[in-house]
């Protein structure tokens, strides 16, 4: 496989991890105080940034914008799938999976010729 098509998907899924945690982390930690959640959030959002905008300059050379972002959406469904499941403890339902399958379904349409 090609590594320029791959190392911006793995970039991708690494800022979604960090970005996963600086959204949602905090709801584990509910009695903190919200000053504390957004200047913690908003440290780890640094580290998703160092990872998202190189893999959206590499990733330009071989997709278009519109292409990432919907890799973008379909990564961030499934970290967060992940995510829910383990870190909350609050596993996706059903109507949860139709809904994220639907995005997935819409981002396919965004790789069609």
């Amino acid at each position: 496989m090609n590594p320029d098509r791959v190392y911006p998907i793995l970039l991708l899924l690494g800022s979604n991890l960090f970005m996963t945690f600086a959204w949602y982390g905090h709801l584990k930690y509910k009695s903190a105080p919200l000053t504390l959640a957004i200047i913690v959030s908003w440290g780890i959002a640094f580290f998703e940034y160092c990872l998202m905008v190189p893999a959206n300059r590499m990733g330009s050379a071989v997709y278009s914008a519109p292409q990432l972002k919907g890799m973008q959406e379909v990564i961030t469904l499934l970290v967060f799938a992940g995510f829910s499941a383990w870190y909350l403890g609050e596993p996706l339902k059903w109507n949860h999976w139709a809904g994220f399958g639907l995005i997935v379904a819409a981002a396919w349409l965004i790789f069609l010729d």
